[in-house]
């Protein structure tokens, strides 16, 4: 730092010449006119407060830092400000004005400190960074400013005085500029506004007439479909009827009519069938009736329902691949099977040789259903044309095949309507793949997924939901929480998690942020935002790390993967009971054991209570409810297994995890059945102190308790 000048304010003019002083090494150091009046004013401001409250000071102006800034430190010998941090925050208001000189000057500089002390006197501290164009200064250059400022006698304070006033007519000239501009551009806004508004008003007009035409267009279809149904199905019985000669034999010329007749209201009928669901989904009055089904067995009767459109001598094979690693998918079903169908036969129409296969693989939490054929293949133009409605594109074979040109426009609308996409790759003369990517869950289910979404709970373990995509990681977190007091809910989707929280309130939820297709950001700001939601824990557990981010949208903790069993059980632990009083419960009858474990924990801040006999443990768990007990097993008249017994069996009690602490040999028989009701076994015969120290942790953080170290335990 160099110092540049120094002076002592102590008459009034003395603040003019502050200003003038600052002005002046601002010119020099390349500051713009514009910054300059902003560093006057600040120093101005500052050096008046001086004054007028501490009756003088010393103004220091010096050039420090890299890169470089004008540094000023003001500095008064009163008896200080006593409510410096109310009238830095903004909300100190006096009848002096006091704090509004403090609050400019701050907004006009880069940097602004002040210190206050009672009876010591304001320390101002205060920087503005010099321009980017200007080089730094040398040692050399800042000592000749120096000099210049020894050598310049003050100017006359009105001389000042009317500067300030020029620059202030200057202002208010720019200000009236500006104003002027904005009213200008108001004009055009609300000229503009007037436009759009007109223009919204033309367009709202245009989709009404556009919504009604497509309502009557979608009526007639329905109307018309189901007054073509009943004609037809009498033309196709009646076709049936005379094929059969039921009443009489036909000769070989009425066989072929009655079999034109046939073929046709055949054909037709199919036509009114794609109008008819094409006019319902339009109309939004499609049922989808979502339900679980492998995709082992929808390609089973895909196998048996299409093989028949194979000709004997034709050359085309349908290969229909076995799925693998798919498990059931919760959607509608035949839906499904009428979008893959639609695929199959258009590739069967439009293959003269080669094979259609038929496949499945999951990503994710999308199944993508794949047709692809060795056929004419479909030009690039035309690939998104076959998707409108009775589009049929010229080709060789198209004057061959009956269609209606509803068949892929439908799979479209209803793949849209189970929540998925349609996508197709094709090349002229090499075929065409079409792909269907639906979700394996339903996204807009409701009371139907329900009982598949949650697992019978546990009455006594408190409810964790997992939002995680990752089954691995979910069986991870299952393994974790493991004989612990809580119990898993796992959930793949927000849809889920969002069904989980009609029905059951957690203690907890672990949300995965990177979840594929969904946004977990989302759905922390709208478990924060429900007033019914708000107060569940969320600890985000994410592979990124964004906890800034994550504590600012509403997190309570955050941890990145992997995590560690008993860094998730502590986090859980402390988030859960960090308001509950961490009592623990020593029922042995040896006081050196008790002693001993009263040492292991001595680090921890559990209150410690201890009960010498099985009635005394009894009555203190049923008289203290402490977060958990310590049980030893051999114990004379009522042991341990009987205390066991009774905790488990009263509903006061029952809920406590307790943890064997024994040197009781237990056979395979015994143990298990102890292990169901406790949450850990751990023998006093372990000869290591330390590996008694990690079970007995474990086993705590297993039992719900926080485990910070936090000096002395309570006895």
């Amino acid at each position: 730092m160099t110092t540049i000048f120094t002076f002592e304010i102590q008459y009034e003019q003395d603040v003019v010449q502050a200003r003038q002083r600052t002005r002046e090494i601002a010119e020099q150091l390349g500051f713009d006119a514009q910054d300059q009046a902003r560093l006057a004013t600040a120093v101005s401001e500052i050096a008046r407060n001086a004054f007028q409250y501490a009756r003088g000071g010393t103004v220091e102006f010096s050039v420090a830092g890299e890169p470089q800034e004008f540094l000023i430190r003001i500095q008064d010998r009163g008896s200080g400000i006593p409510h410096l941090e109310d009238v830095l925050a903004g909300r100190y208001t006096s009848d002096t004005g006091m704090g509004l000189g403090i609050m400019g000057s701050r907004k006009l500089m880069d940097f602004f400190e002040m210190e206050s002390l009672a009876g010591q006197g304001t320390t101002v501290v205060m920087s503005k960074r010099l321009s980017k164009r200007t080089p730094n200064f040398t040692d050399l250059q800042l000592q000749q400013i120096r000099e210049s400022m020894m050598e310049r006698s003050p100017q006359n304070p009105y001389e000042e005085i009317q500067r300030q006033n020029q620059e202030l007519l200057r202002a208010m000239a720019d200000l009236r500029k500006r104003e002027e501009e904005l009213t200008q551009l108001n004009r055009e806004l609300e000229d503009t506004n007037r436009g759009v508004v007109a223009l919204y008003a033309e367009l709202d007009e245009k989709a009404d007439s556009l919504q009604k035409a497509n309502e009557l267009k979608t009526r007639f279809l329905s109307n018309m479909s189901h007054e073509f149904r009943t004609p037809l199905n009498s033309i196709l019985s009646l076709s049936r009827m005379l094929l059969a000669r039921m009443d009489g034999d036909l000769s070989v010329e009425q066989e072929k009519q009655v079999t034109f007749i046939q073929k046709a209201a055949s054909g037709l009928s199919e036509l009114v069938n794609d109008l008819l669901d094409l006019a319902k989904v339009e109309a939004g009055k499609i049922e989808v009736r979502p339900s679980s089904f492998e995709v082992s067995d929808l390609f089973a009767t895909l196998r048996g329902m299409l093989r028949p459109l194979l000709v004997q001598d034709s050359s085309v094979v349908l290969i229909v691949e076995e799925p693998e690693g798919i498990g059931q998918i919760y959607s509608d079903e035949g839906k499904v099977a009428q979008i893959l169908r639609n695929f199959i036969s258009n590739a069967l129409k439009f293959t003269e040789q080669g094979e259609v296969r038929v496949s499945a693989l999951q990503r994710g939490h999308t199944v993508i259903f794949t047709v692809s054929d060795t056929g004419i293949g479909i030009a690039i133009a035309d690939q998104e044309r076959v998707f409108e409605d009775f589009v049929q594109i010229e080709s060789s074979l198209q004057k061959q095949v009956k269609g209606t040109g509803l068949g892929l426009p439908l799979s479209r609308k209803l793949t849209e309507l189970l929540g998925g996409s349609i996508s197709v790759r094709s090349k002229l003369g090499e075929g065409s793949t079409f792909t269907a990517s639906i979700p394996i869950v339903y996204p807009y289910a409701t009371d139907d997924l329900r009982s598949e979404t949650i697992a019978p709970l546990e009455p006594t373990g408190l409810p964790i939901l997992a939002v995680e995509d990752h089954p691995e990681t979910l069986f991870i977190y299952e393994k974790h929480l493991q004989e612990s007091a809580y119990q898993l809910i796992a959930t793949r989707t927000l849809a889920q998690a969002r069904l989980v929280l009609q029905q059951v309130r957690p203690a907890a939820i672990m949300l995965d942020i990177m979840l594929e297709g969904q946004n977990g950001w989302t759905f922390l700001r709208e478990i924060k935002g429900d007033e019914t939601t708000r107060t569940i824990p969320i600890i985000v557990i994410t592979i990124i790390d964004n906890e800034k981010q994550a504590l600012a949208l509403g997190a309570d903790g955050f941890l990145i993967k992997p995590v560690d069993r008993l860094q998730l059980l502590n986090k859980l632990n402390t988030l859960i009971n960090q308001n509950k009083p961490q009592k623990i419960l020593l029922i042995d009858d040896d006081p050196a054991y008790r002693y001993l474990v009263k040492q292991l924990l001595i680090n921890t801040q559990l209150s410690i209570l201890e009960a010498m006999n099985g009635r005394e443990g009894l009555n203190l768990a049923q008289r203290e409810q402490p977060t958990a007990i310590v049980l030893d097993l051999e114990m004379p008249e009522f042991n341990g297994f009987d205390v066991l017994k009774e905790l488990k069996s009263n509903p006061v009690t029952q809920s406590i995890p307790t943890i064997i602490y024994s040197s009781a040999q237990l056979d395979a028989e015994t143990h298990s059945q102890l292990a169901k009701k406790s949450i850990a076994i751990i023998s006093k015969e372990t000869g290591s102190q330390a590996t008694v120290i990690d079970q007995l942790q474990d086993a705590l953080l297993k039992a719900g308790l926080v485990l910070e170290s936090c000096g002395q335990s309570h006895v």
